[in-house]
């Protein structure tokens, strides 16, 4: 059975949940790395909502995920710094890396991706961010280089 007590800390911070979700949801994906389904339904039910008004918000936000991210969360920044650095060939060089189309997870649970608007590091243009580190002035080498490394230190290598 799961422990929903964290999630009634994050509903009680709010008084109308109805006018609330897109933070709610915001604050439930932090805590979660996704929107679970049953934390979805746990909400409707404590909140007296339609399950479908929950779902019809979060599924019209792309920022909103249903499932688990992998180990090594990508984010691909294409901001306008990157952009014009080839911010979008290096999505196209994760994809192909990892394999993965972007949102996916990969069969063994390491990696998903995803391109975000901006993650402020403009000066290190084009970038991209892994479990909260940045990585950047990336080329087609960098990134084969960080996939391998992390693939080898999940397979029990040792991280250098």
């Amino acid at each position: 059975m799961t422990d929903f007590s964290q999630v009634d800390s994050i509903l009680n911070k709010y008084t109308n949940v109805s006018e609330s979700l897109i933070p709610l949801f915001q604050d439930i994906q932090g805590l979660f790395g996704y929107l679970p389904q049953e934390i979805l339904r746990y909400v409707a039910d404590k909140a007296s909502l339609p399950l479908a008004q929950l779902a019809g918000v979060a599924t019209f936000y792309s920022q909103f995920c249903f499932t688990p991210p992998g180990k090594y969360e990508i984010l691909v920044c294409l901001g306008t710094a990157c952009h014009v650095n080839n911010g979008e060939s290096m999505a196209s060089i994760i994809a192909a890396e990892t394999g993965l189309a972007e949102k996916e997870v990969s069969a063994d649970g390491l990696f998903s991706w995803q391109r975000v608007a901006c993650l402020g590091c403009c000066s290190l243009a084009p970038v991209m961010m892994i479990n909260g580190q940045v990585y950047g002035n990336l080329t087609h080498k960098k990134i084969s280089a960080i996939i391998r490394q992390l693939r080898k230190e999940s397979a029990g290598g040792v991280k250098i």
